[in-house]
């Protein structure tokens, strides 16, 4: 069994379990990265002697790690010249969001930035504490690959789960439906070559095909809708229009927290919102997803110049707002954030608190939602609001 910290064995006693079903007040026993129980009154006694770490969680609320399907984890920009680059994501920015799983993606620089430095930052992130996948492929249509080939990146290298483009935006390649088709059919047979989703996260602009050129791809194929995940879908009324008819056709539908009027984006709807209306119009709640958009850039000046990096926790600004002010139910909220987002990318172990996933476990306040604890692979990376795991190279 893997040491973890000064312990074998951690025990969440007392917290209400959001697994993301409400289990009720209940304790969590974590072996290793492990949860190993979770029910009442666990018995610790045996274990005594290997050494246990109690959190007595009595008047917390316990919710999966967020998953986070979009996080340019080394960093991001470029649109506006050398200096708009953003800088890689540490650790501690992810553990203060309650981020505990992300999956890193090349944002629009698919020519200076490097499919591989991704690679090698996801294994840094995920040797630091956290779990990290990426995406291969970036805006550009045919995308770039480490391997050579997008199915043989997804089928052969553990990290990659899929593959991004970007349609209906100025700086995207303007992809037909053919070569989109051409790529979910590659990515397809990638995920079932390496028993993986094999998705195509489809960065969304607002231009006017909107989601067109994924419906047209699938169109008389047997590919199915689930293969796509576009995202940005929060980022203008009628970019949501369409997500609504994708989401009833059974696709899955992502927004994006940081793209909010609070952060620069005048046309964007506020994504708790978003959820709530989505929802409210016949989406199935198990088909939203919300991711951050980590490292990207937002917040311009009147002249459009950047003042500002997309915030990371805003996913948990935003999953607050979904409970406390859109009154979404708390198990729902988690779907979105967490468990919907682990089930679609087949991240095994993520996105819930039961016996044999993984012990990524988030402790909340009950009536503030405030981060109090993050547990990442059984391991406390915050304690009482305090982050004291940090990245290797602090300045």
């Amino acid at each position: 069994m893997c040491l973890v910290g000064q312990y074998r064995f951690l025990l969440v006693r007392g917290a209400h379990i959001y697994a993301p079903e409400s289990l009720g007040r209940a304790d969590i026993l974590v072996a290793g990265h492990r949860v190993l129980y979770v029910g009442g009154d666990a018995d610790v006694a045996p274990f005594e002697k290997f050494g246990v770490r109690v959190v007595e969680a009595d008047g917390y609320i316990a919710v999966p790690g967020f998953v986070d399907q979009h996080n340019h984890i080394n960093g991001a920009g470029g649109a506006g010249g050398p200096m708009s680059r953003t800088p890689p994501v540490k650790l501690s920015e992810l553990v203060r969001a309650g981020i505990t799983s992300v999956v890193g993606l090349l944002g629009f620089d698919g020519v200076t930035r490097s499919l591989k430095d991704l690679l090698m930052k996801a294994r840094a992130l995920e040797a630091e504490g956290v779990s990290a996948w990426i995406y291969t492929g970036s805006y550009q249509v045919p995308p770039p690959t480490i391997t050579g080939r997008i199915a043989s990146d997804i089928a052969l290298l553990r990290e990659v789960v899929g593959v991004k483009i970007s349609i209906s935006d100025h700086r995207s390649s303007h992809p037909s439906a053919e070569e989109v088709r051409k790529v979910a059919s590659e990515a397809r047979i990638g995920g079932l070559l390496g028993g993986k989703a094999g998705v195509v996260h489809v960065h969304v602009g607002t231009e006017k095909p909107g989601l067109k050129p994924v419906l047209e791809a699938i169109e008389g194929t047997e590919i199915p809708i689930e293969q796509f995940a576009p995202t940005h879908l929060n980022r203008a009324d009628h970019v949501l229009e369409e997500a609504v008819e994708f989401g009833k056709m059974g696709g899955y539908v992502d927004i994006t927290s940081s793209v909010s009027p609070k952060y620069g984006s005048k046309q964007a709807v506020k994504p708790s919102t978003a959820v709530k209306q989505l929802v409210a119009r016949g989406v199935p709640i198990s088909r939203v997803t919300m991711s951050t958009d980590g490292r990207g850039v937002t917040r311009r000046d009147a002249g459009g110049s950047v003042v500002g990096l997309v915030p990371l926790d805003s996913i948990l600004e935003e999953f607050r707002d979904m409970v406390l002010e859109e009154k979404i139910p708390l198990e729902d909220a988690v779907r979105v954030v967490s468990t919907n987002v682990a089930e679609h990318l087949k991240l095994e172990g993520k996105g819930r608190i039961a016996e044999g996933c993984d012990a990524d476990i988030l402790l909340l306040a009950k009536d503030t939602l405030e981060l109090k604890f993050v547990i990442a692979k059984g391991e406390i990376l915050m304690e009482n609001g305090t982050v004291f795991r940090k990245e290797l190279f602090q300045i």
